[in-house]
């Protein structure tokens, strides 16, 4: 089988994958009409239809998905081949693919990209900003970033960041015109900036923790948006409260553009960690990112890595 060969097989893959020929065309770095011919050229050497096309979706035929099924094993075999003989060379060399959501993105890797950048000139890092829960081998990624309670089971995890609290958080003008709420309950009194999450983009009610437990408040305010960027850029303008994580609004908190309130019934969360699927050897691109961000320092000063609690 000639390298072309292999390519028409990847290409079909990543059809499969994503049903969409337009974001396989983008994974693929072609553009869609040139993995359209690509794809007909395999069709017409197999002798077969693979692909089921509508003006408005993709997917396999009968042949396509028996070719699919026997191929994800096969194409996984050689990639973990390539991946092993990288890893006893040692070289952090190739493309890593990381899903994570735009506050881990803002905080733990932004800050540190370019030094990443100068110390691995090998390493494409290709990373897609999503807030909701995706399933990141499903969607061909090397790993993701998220919360410690909302990690996928079955994987490795290695902490980021120490654990976190949320902040309620206002402008000093704001609350001056309309009051401190002393209580979870006195939001209903208040204009709250609503955040709206996942693929749905439903309405996050506010967690707090109470004597008695575990306390969610539904809010209501004038303004809703599903990015955490522009969430606290609303609340920095003065339209009301916000509730996000207290390391997203550190400095703001530090220079007075934003005040703390309701801090005693801040809900704590694990902290974030990175996680990836098990294999006998991680391929060096993903192991020197891993090992990069995880020099971040804990509460103690040492870097922060561990498995995922059980």
């Amino acid at each position: 089988m000639g390298g072309g060969d292999y390519a028409e097989l990847r290409a079909f893959m990543m059809v499969v994958d994503t049903r969409s020929f337009r974001e396989a065309a983008g994974r693929l770095g072609i553009t869609p009409s040139a993995l359209s011919r690509t794809i007909k050229r395999l069709e017409e050497r197999l002798g077969q239809r693979l692909l089921n096309r509508t003006t408005r979706a993709v997917s396999p035929s009968e042949a396509g998905q028996s070719l699919y099924t026997r191929l994800v094993p096969a194409v996984a075999g050689l990639e973990e081949a390539v991946h092993d003989t990288l890893a006893q060379r040692g070289d952090a060399v190739g493309t890593v693919r990381l899903n994570l959501p735009r506050l881990t993105a803002e905080v733990l890797l932004m800050p540190r990209l370019a030094q990443f950048i100068a110390l691995y000139p090998g390493i494409h890092l290709d990373m897609v900003i999503d807030d909701a829960l995706s399933d990141v081998v499903g969607k061909g990624f090397d790993a993701g970033i998220r919360m410690g309670e909302l990690l996928e089971k079955d994987m490795i995890a290695i902490r980021l960041s120490p654990p976190f609290r949320n902040a309620i958080v206002a402008t000093p003008g704001y609350l001056a015109a309309h009051g401190t709420p002393h209580s979870p309950q006195d939001l209903k009194h208040h204009r709250c900036i609503n955040y709206r999450w996942g693929s749905n983009c439903q309405s996050w009610r506010w967690p707090f923790e109470s004597e008695d437990g575990p306390l969610e408040i539904n809010v209501e305010g004038p303004f809703s948006v599903n990015d955490t960027g522009l969430l606290k850029g609303a609340a920095l303008s003065g339209v009301g409260l916000a509730c996000v994580s207290e390391t997203l609004v550190e400095h703001e908190l530090a220079r007075g553009d934003l005040v703390r309130v309701l801090e005693p019934w801040s809900k704590r969360y694990a902290g974030f960690f990175l996680y990836h699927p098990s294999r006998r050897r991680t391929p060096p691109a993903l192991r020197a990112l891993i090992d990069f961000l995880a020099e971040q320092p804990s509460q103690n000063g040492r870097p922060a890595m561990q498995n995922r609690p059980q």
